[in-house]
């Protein structure tokens, strides 16, 4: 296997200087999560200075650390620059560069990541493929999962997220996509945004870095799609590749039949009739399959081999992945949608907990936390959240956060399990109150910590292998 990073290769990419010829074939920024045999980058954060951490990348085995500060000891293997987060910008810059791949990215209000998974695992049925790894999509994520693309992939996928105007666009001038995908449009993040176009504004700005004729795929249902057909073309896609349930779309859903345990979906893409399974529920899961498939389609991958692959696609942790635990002589099914939640996906979490039965004697339960961000009108779109509830068909409702006081003032009293301003404290009260048999969905936003729930009911359990 050829090395990711020559030390001759990553100097010239940074103008950094090394004394030693080394050679990487990875890169990081976290001792926690470094490989032996990475490049380690030391960034200085708001709260940690990853020099402080030098030492231990090495110890854990790292080829080489790229750094700024000169009071570290002399070490033959450090890779010397100005500035080390100019020098991971320089280093994706450079690896983009080199790279032959087809680059995809992908930005959206919701199911950023989820479709990411399924279009790495689309497109790696068709060649080497690398993708951003997790929730990378910020501005040093992004940069850092562009530096890892090795010079053999035939394609490679980058999610791009954003919170404010303004950051998406040097992320996509870095990237050069040749793909740009954007889910969906929604109410997210309204706290920084004067309304939904202007989400839909910052979104379009993943069109800023397309490459001359490139292609933007868009959400032919959702109604910000001629704004964003309208921004791709200003910045000169040669082609719209639509995706969605509305005839007019290019890649469009013709049929599905949802379960509990997944799809199975009908769709029409390139003149030809593709029939595939998912096997994760809900509708939201069928959208994003479409996404996927209609951007393979764009990257020229093949597109019945890519159908094929989504049969084995998985729900990243937190994000709608179902576990059964043991539970007290019986067995607890728990939807782990911890990692994040806005209106959207929350009823979208809803919706797989109407489809989930439990067992004899079991209730659906919902764990419900703050939805961050959404500015002056957050008590309304926790109010709301009250029909899909309903609708669900949830026996007992637990909430944690202040913002949730609202839902919880319009609940009925034989739904309420619980309010309480922390995870912590929800803990106790939750654990005794399930019972063999019971589903239970946990969703909340990033900050509120609910996996913490999560950890607390899995501990002692360990995932099977396959």
């Amino acid at each position: 296997m050829s090395a990711l990073w020559t030390a001759a290769a990553a100097a010239s990419a940074t103008a950094g200087k090394t004394a030693a010829d080394w050679a990487a074939n990875g890169v990081s920024i976290d001792t926690r999560s470094l490989v032996a045999g990475d490049l380690f980058i030391a960034l200085r954060g708001p709260h940690r200075d990853g020099h402080d951490f030098v030492a231990e990348a090495f110890a854990r085995g790292a080829a080489a650390a790229l750094v700024e500060r000169d009071d570290l000891p002399e070490n033959r293997r450090l890779l010397r620059v100005r500035d080390s987060f100019a020098a991971l910008y320089a280093l994706a810059a450079a690896a983009r560069q080199r790279s032959g791949a087809k680059i995809l990215a992908l930005t959206g209000s919701v199911g950023k990541t989820g479709t990411k998974e399924a279009l790495a695992l689309a497109l790696g049925a068709c060649g080497p493929t690398s993708a951003s790894r997790q929730s990378l999509n910020n501005h040093w994520g992004a940069p850092l999962s562009l530096a890892r693309l090795p010079q053999k992939a035939r394609f490679g996928v980058f999610e791009l997220g954003m919170n404010h105007a303004g950051e998406i666009a040097p992320l996509s001038r870095l990237l050069r996509p040749h793909v740009a995908l954007v889910t969906t449009v929604e109410a997210v993040h309204l706290g920084a945004f004067a309304s939904i176009a202007a989400i839909a504004e910052a979104k379009a700005e993943i069109f800023a870095g397309l490459e001359a004729g490139g292609v933007a795929v868009l959400n032919r249902d959702n109604p910000h799609y001629e704004r964003l057909k309208e921004r791709a073309e200003q910045a000169g896609a040669g082609e719209v590749i639509a995706f969605g349930a509305d005839p007019r779309a290019e890649v469009r859903l013709l049929d599905c039949v949802i379960a509990e345990k997944g799809s199975e979906v009908k769709a029409s893409l390139a003149g030809m009739v593709l029939r595939y399974r998912l096997p994760l529920p809900g509708r939201h899961w069928v959208l994003n399959s479409l996404a996927a498939l209609a951007s393979a389609l764009a990257a020229g991958a093949d597109p019945q081999k890519a159908a094929a692959a989504l049969s084995t696609l998985k729900a990243p942790p937190g994000r709608g992945r179902r576990i059964d635990l043991p539970w007290q002589g019986g067995t607890l099914g728990v939807i782990d949608e911890s990692y994040n939640a806005s209106p959207a996906a929350v009823r979208a979490a809803l919706s797989v907990l109407a489809l989930s039965a439990p067992a004899r004697g079991g209730r659906r339960i919902a764990v419900l936390g703050d939805m961050l961000e959404l500015g002056e009108s957050a008590p309304s779109f926790h109010r709301e959240l009250l029909g899909p509830l309903i609708a669900a068909g949830t026996d007992r409702v637990f909430l944690v956060g202040q913002a949730m006081e609202a839902l919880y003032e319009v609940l009925p009293e034989e739904k309420r399990g619980g309010l309480w301003r922390g995870v912590e404290e929800s803990i106790p009260p939750l654990l005794s109150y399930l019972r063999p048999g019971d589903i239970v969905m946990i969703k909340a936003s990033h900050a509120v910590n609910a996996g913490r729930i999560v950890e607390k009911l899995s501990e002692g359990w360990q995932e099977p292998t396959t």
